[in-house]
């Protein structure tokens, strides 16, 4: 199995200085702006329909 893929470019400020985080699996901070962020997957849409382009469902 391959390693979990890390994150390139910081969210907030896109600097590349990123740097594990202490608090967790998928937890990052960056050391140009000093935020600290946590990546999470969450799912896969389900595909699009013709009548949902957009592929997810209607809440």
């Amino acid at each position: 199995m391959s390693e979990r893929a890390a994150p390139f470019y910081c969210p907030y400020c896109g600097d590349e200085d990123l740097r594990p985080n202490e608090q967790g699996h998928g937890a990052w901070e960056c050391a140009a702006c000093s935020r600290a962020f946590q990546l999470k997957f969450l799912g896969l849409l389900a595909p699009a329909t013709p009548g949902n382009t957009t592929g997810r469902e209607d809440i």
